[in-house]
């Protein structure tokens, strides 16, 4: 990497370029070999975070089209699509997926393809394989498989490590095994098992700096105390429904209403009724807002027709009267969403 800029040091053209949004980055690599090597560089990354020009992305996998994500920047309102995941399963489904370090990790799930002829699934059910994509190099690379193969298990990231825990292992096998992955040594190790576990779908979240395991149509919640005490099983009597923390408060949607969590107490902040006859999508944050994003509409007694959605609604919290508002719809991708994360990068 040098001659960035002629007269001006590397050191102060690759300040420069930091300022850079993301989705620009191919077309500055097409200038010179040397732009190309600073784009790629590591180095271009942590000259962003010293200068502050990070940005908070959304990274996106839908049923339609099969294991593709899409990453949203708010700050040009775009939408761009990552190279396929390369991994043997076809639609890849009820998988983890969250973000550290500045990639995205995609773990475990299952097959959702069907055979059009016979209507039988492909028979994989759970996998143990993970993968990153490096927003850098811009490629899918293989990691460390997970201990146990799950699919719809709770994944989280805690301090920079990645938390798994219960899921199922075959459609008739619930587990309560949960692991922890280091994603600078690219190593799995045990981590105390779940004190329940239960013939549903599971999904984690983090609050207040400890990561929650819920199952679908259960009141209680199982809190990771810590690595060493293990879970504690608690019942907050939460409301249920999909849920989103923003800067560390936890929101839910529930009969057709936004909460936000006050203490013991929730807080009507916004009326989300016309959500009410969309299915399969995301509920998520990114910065201060809550993301309504995918979904189908439909079937209903009048109208069996499935309609899938790109669509993308963002409710910004922190306003005193919060509303709704919609932005760039998926380029690429529509329809149930299988996967949903935020990126700081």
């Amino acid at each position: 990497m040098s001659g960035l800029l002629e007269s001006i040091p590397d050191a102060v053209a690759l300040r420069c370029l930091a300022h850079v949004p993301l989705h620009l980055h191919p077309n500055l690599e097409l200038v010179s070999r040397s732009w190309r090597a600073a784009i790629r560089s590591d180095e271009l990354f942590r000259v962003r975070q010293e200068v502050r020009s990070s940005e908070h992305l959304l990274c996106v996998c839908a049923f339609d089209p099969e294991n593709i994500w899409q990453v949203y920047s708010p700050n040009c309102d775009r939408w761009l699509t990552l190279p396929l995941l390369p991994s043997r399963i076809r639609h890849l489904a009820h998988f983890g997926a969250v973000t550290t370090a500045g990639k995205l990790f995609v773990l475990g799930g299952g097959s959702d393809a069907v055979n059009p002829l016979t209507g039988d699934h492909d028979g994989t059910f759970a996998t143990d394989e993970v993968w990153s994509y490096d927003f850098v190099q811009r490629r899918w690379t293989p990691l460390a498989s997970m201990l146990l193969p799950r699919a719809m298990f709770a994944c989280c990231v805690l301090e920079g490590k990645i938390v798994v825990a219960g899921g199922f292992t075959t459609c008739r096998k619930s587990i309560s095994g949960a692991e922890m992955y280091d994603p600078e040594n690219d190593v799995w190790t045990s981590i105390p098992d779940l004190h329940r576990t239960h013939n549903s779908a599971c999904s984690g979240l983090v609050v207040n700096g400890k990561v929650h395991v819920l199952h679908k149509g259960l009141s209680t919640v199982q809190v990771l105390e810590s690595v060493k005490l293990g879970w504690a099983v608690k019942d907050y009597g939460w409301p249920q429904g999909p849920m989103a923390v923003v800067e560390d408060v936890l929101y839910v949607m529930s009969h057709g209403l936004v909460f936000k969590q006050e203490g013991d107490t929730w807080k009507m902040v916004a009326s989300a009724s016309e959500f009410k006859r969309r299915i399969g999508m995301a509920m998520t944050s990114l910065s201060e807002e809550v993301l309504i994003v995918g979904g189908v509409i439909g079937p209903d007694r009048l109208n069996w027709d499935i309609k899938p959605l790109s669509d993308v609604d963002v409710l910004t919290v922190g306003n005193d009267r919060p509303a709704w508002r919609r932005v760039a719809p998926m380029t690429r991708c529509r329809g149930t969403i299988l996967g949903c994360t935020q990126l700081t990068i």
